[in-house]
């Protein structure tokens, strides 16, 4: 048996691991126009585990991308609270990672391995030679190594995102937060995407909060799902759809899971409670 870090005991060690990494409690957040100020979401709760793929599943304008922001530190709660690993978030830090959409936040006058490296550098939580060594590591993960020293301009769209998701790796953060990072993709590369991003998960184990407003795509990359309310945002259920992955597009039984989350998405019925649960692997639903 291995023995314990030192200052844990065997069991405050369990109740470490056992602990959720992110809780959000009955959160509410609210941004203001020129008229008015608008609820974006209204007393959302989740919690999310170590090495979790939870994804923020709703239609436009559900306030998933506020949400995400928020766990950023990007947005104050109006109420209600973000706590990570007990503590609460009260801005940005190096460990929340993001990686949006646009692909063309890369610096293009920066290398591929440049990019990587260069929040490394600026964090000053490496020097020189262990940040290139770091970088060249996770672009050799999202299979880049071979394109370090060429420039963003001559990329994919695809090779771009997955620059981001190496440079957001490199970080090492708590917690990599996606926010619809495949939607600017042709469907073919966002599949692919799909598919390396869950391979890399499988290497790495890293913690996923990922925000999508796809039924497809959540049922692939998530193994937990938050169903997110039309604006403004509400909780109606918590999917666990662990048993899919892309080999499971077009089943009988996938589908079947993608009508009765679209029905839960979009029906005339009230909110459920945040704990309502369904778990397509039995296909049972509880509230």
């Amino acid at each position: 048996m291995t023995a314990p870090l030192p200052g844990h005991t065997a069991s405050n060690l369990s109740h470490v691991d056992s602990a959720p990494l992110l809780h959000v409690d009955h959160l509410s957040l609210e941004y203001r126009t020129a008229q008015r100020v608008v609820r974006a979401t209204h007393q959302v709760s989740f919690e999310v585990d170590r090495a979790d793929r939870f994804v923020l599943l709703g239609p436009s304008g559900c306030g998933k991308s506020t949400l995400l922001k928020a766990v950023a530190g990007f947005i104050d709660p109006s109420e209600g609270q973000i706590l990570l690993e007990g503590a609460p978030v009260k801005g940005p830090g190096p460990d929340r990672i993001v990686v949006f959409q646009e692909f063309d936040q890369l610096p293009p006058w920066m290398t591929v391995k440049q990019n990587v490296m260069f929040p490394l550098r600026v964090s000053g939580s490496l020097n020189r030679a262990d940040a290139e060594e770091r970088a060249m590591h996770y672009l050799n993960k999202v299979g880049l190594r071979a394109f370090a020293d060429a420039y963003p301009h001559t990329l994919s769209g695809g090779m771009k995102a997955r620059v981001s998701i190496a440079r957001a790796l490199a970080m090492q953060p708590k917690i990599l937060l996606m926010d619809e990072p495949f939607a600017a993709l042709d469907a073919l590369t966002r599949r692919k995407m799909q598919e390396e991003l869950l391979l890399l998960w499988e290497e790495v184990r890293f913690t996923l909060l990922f925000v999508t407003h796809s039924i497809e795509e959540a049922l692939v990359v998530g193994n937990r799902i938050l169903l997110l309310s039309p604006h403004p945002g509400r909780v109606r259920a918590e999917v666990h759809s662990h048993q899919y992955d892309l080999t499971s597009l077009g089943g009988a039984g996938f589908q079947a899971s993608a009508q009765r989350i679209h029905r839960l998405l979009f029906d005339e019925a009230p909110v459920q409670t945040p704990s309502a649960q369904i778990d397509f692997s039995d296909i049972r639903i509880a509230y």
